[in-house]
């Protein structure tokens, strides 16, 4: 009896859909604009799907990739840009004044670290990481800014994400928001005057997107397949947060990677 209720269920998860193509990968356009940068983020989210676990490094390539070709055609043959996805499709170590630390994007310049850009895409069980997510950046960006190399972070979230169970079916507990009450802790780092306080990037960006909700679905697996078959792409958030200081753009990308560029061509 279970059984069955469970197959009706995911049975009516999908007759939304069954006119619909599989999710695809999408061409992207450099440089990269808004919208282009959107395409980016559902090809990462593609790949999450096509890989059924967060903990894939795959599903970061397209993100870090778009994002390392994107700053090298701005920046020109005088710098190399080390990065999964991209060129020798790795990570590069920086030296922070403490220890190295093994950075997703890395620019250098001369054979030395110029700049450095750490990439987070959250997708499930956000509450429970929050402040762990915060405190990380904020260490890492101090251990790099504090030996004199400009640092930047881009935090890419779901409006809307499931919080999955720890039992064996992966069941969906509840479906969390990102809230205001969540963007707080940046509303002050935005604040924050990036000259004095070295635990805070050079500059943060924030993507809160958005993709098509669900709320009938149960499980890890009812998630992926539903979403797998689903032919849609990711959207910026119509959620509207307080605003902002200039420490942290939110859902801009192309003012974001042009503070990044004019950091870097300073030094």
């Amino acid at each position: 009896m279970v059984a069955t209720i469970h197959i009706a269920q995911k049975i009516l998860n999908n007759i939304s859909i069954i006119k619909s193509h599989n999710m695809k990968e999408q061409s992207i356009s450099f440089p990269l604009t808004n919208a282009e940068f959107l395409k980016v983020i559902s090809n990462s989210f593609f790949r999450f799907l096509q890989k059924g676990t967060s903990r894939s490094t795959d599903k970061l390539k397209p993100l870090h990739g778009a994002i390392a070709r994107d700053l090298h055609r701005r920046l020109g043959s005088d710098y190399e840009i080390i990065s999964q996805g991209y060129g020798v499709d790795k990570e590069a170590q920086i030296q922070g004044r403490y220890i190295e630390k093994w950075v997703d994007i890395t620019v250098t310049k001369r054979r030395k670290a110029v700049a450095g850009l750490a990439v987070k895409f959250v997708m499930q069980n956000y509450s429970q990481n929050s402040n762990n997510y915060f405190e990380n950046m904020l260490g890492e960006t101090a251990n790099i800014r504090a030996n004199k190399c400009p640092y930047f972070q881009i935090f890419i979230i779901l409006d809307r994400l499931p919080y999955y169970k720890k039992d064996t079916n992966k069941s969906i507990q509840k479906w969390e928001t990102f809230t205001e009450h969540n963007a707080e802790k940046y509303v002050v780092l935005s604040k924050d005057n990036v000259d004095v306080f070295f635990h805070t990037p050079n500059k943060t960006l924030i993507y809160v997107v958005h993709i098509p909700d669900n709320a009938r679905l149960s499980n890890q697996s009812d998630y992926m397949d539903y979403y797998r078959n689903l032919d849609f792409s990711i959207t910026v958030s119509k959620d509207k947060f307080d605003t902002m200081g200039s420490a942290v753009v939110l859902n801009d990308y192309e003012t974001f990677i042009d503070k990044v560029y004019h950091t870097i061509m300073a030094q």
